[in-house]
């Protein structure tokens, strides 16, 4: 009795075939995935060539950006000439003072104490003035009758030196007794004047900016005058110095509009004008900066001291010219630069050939799977072919009818 073998196949056989049909499936569906790839980025390529743009009228500005700093045009450090302690404090951050009023007082007991020792010691002087003068005028009379009886011969001339340098002595003890006179009254006025400082007045109308001094505290003026407040003068005009870059500088003229805006207000835009280009160079991190003052109109108070600003110098402008857009001035024709782009496109899809026949050897197929497989790569390469040539066409249809519109 003959054995014939069994039709069926074995389960480790149909787990094999199994196994190879999963990847062949795969294997399509990859090349068909780099197909569509391909195909969608050759169509990306096509039609984004170009750009366009309309040309339009309109106006044209040149402007240099800067940054600076908000300020008043004129402000003023308040301190003190005197040391003391200081004993009223009248007024507070954002105070409006006017000229001549109080700010601050100091104790004024030591120099008022000074006054009255003064006054003391004019009235001493002048008590020995009354003495000098009535010396004087007892040797003046002593001097006339020894003179009188010298001329006679009946007192000895010794007598009448004498009475001589007795009367100078009396006239220089009222010149001397004259000026401690004058000296002490000059010293007791420069203590009146120290008593007059130690009331602290506002020298200008404007606004307090900054106090730096409480009630209590002692100030001390020994080398210099400690500064106790700052005022701003006016607030309704203000002043702006910029930067700006020495590569700049020559175009920048007084009179120039300036636009400038503050993160504090990003809703608005403030006008100034160049009012001053100054020859102080500053040097920062090797950056030579040139600092230009624009004065504002601040009449409706929103602008503040100190704010940051980013501003616009324009140094030219045209009105109702042509304008087209600043990239279309970079614009290439396409036929120089299809052969690079064709080239780089056909590395790349030989590439993605390369990368899945590599796969496919990993995969251990048969040669029923093999010829799938180079058929299908066959087909896409056509498909990719096709595309290439297409694209081409279209872009050289673009160039011989040249574009009507600015490109870039």
């Amino acid at each position: 009795m003959s054995t014939r073998p069994s039709s069926r196949s074995t389960p480790r056989q149909r787990s094999k075939t199994l196994s190879r049909i999963a990847i062949a499936a795969v294997v399509i569906a990859v090349v068909a995935a780099g197909g569509w790839y391909w195909s969608k980025r050759n169509q990306t390529d096509t039609t984004g060539a170009f750009r366009t743009s309309e040309v339009e009228r309109g106006d044209i500005r040149v402007a240099i950006s800067a940054t600076g700093t908000l300020s008043a045009i004129s402000t003023v450090v308040v301190g003190s000439q005197i040391s003391g302690q200081v004993t009223d404090v009248l007024v507070d951050f954002n105070s409006e003072v006017k000229r001549g009023d109080v700010l601050a007082r100091i104790d004024p007991s030591t120099y008022e104490a000074q006054i009255e020792q003064g006054n003391a010691q004019i009235a001493s002087a002048r008590a020995s003035l009354a003495q000098a003068q009535a010396t004087l005028r007892n040797a003046e009379l002593d001097y006339r009758r020894k003179a009188d009886l010298g001329t006679q011969r009946l007192v000895a001339q010794a007598d009448v030196d004498q009475a001589r340098a007795a009367l100078d002595q009396a006239r220089a003890q009222v010149n001397s007794t004259q000026a401690q006179i004058r000296q002490q009254t000059a010293s007791t006025q420069t203590t009146r004047v120290n008593l007059d400082r130690t009331v602290i007045r506002s020298p200008v109308d404007g606004v307090v900016l900054t106090r730096t001094v409480e009630q209590g505290q002692t100030v001390a003026a020994s080398l210099q005058a400690p500064e106790l407040f700052t005022i701003a003068e006016d607030l309704s005009k203000m002043k702006i110095e910029l930067a700006v870059d020495e590569a700049d500088i020559g175009q920048v003229r007084e009179g120039q509009t300036v636009s400038f805006t503050a993160d504090a207000f990003p809703d608005r835009q403030f006008r100034g004008v160049v009012d001053q280009v100054r020859l102080a160079a500053a040097t920062t991190n090797n950056v030579v900066t040139y600092p230009v003052v624009v004065s504002v109109d601040n009449g409706d108070g929103t602008l503040l001291p100190g704010l940051t600003v980013n501003a616009e110098i324009e140094v030219s402008n045209r009105r109702d010219v042509l304008k087209v857009s600043n990239a279309a001035l970079r614009y290439k024709p396409v036929g120089e630069a299809a052969p690079a782009q064709g080239q780089s496109s056909g590395g790349s899809r030989a590439g993605m050939s390369d990368e899945l026949e590599r796969i496919a050897g990993t995969l251990d197929l048969n040669a029923e799977q093999r010829a799938a497989f180079d058929k299908a790569i066959a087909e896409q390469r056509e498909r990719m072919e096709a595309a290439r040539q297409q694209g081409g066409q279209q872009r050289s249809g673009a160039g011989a009818g040249g574009p009507r519109r600015a490109r870039w």
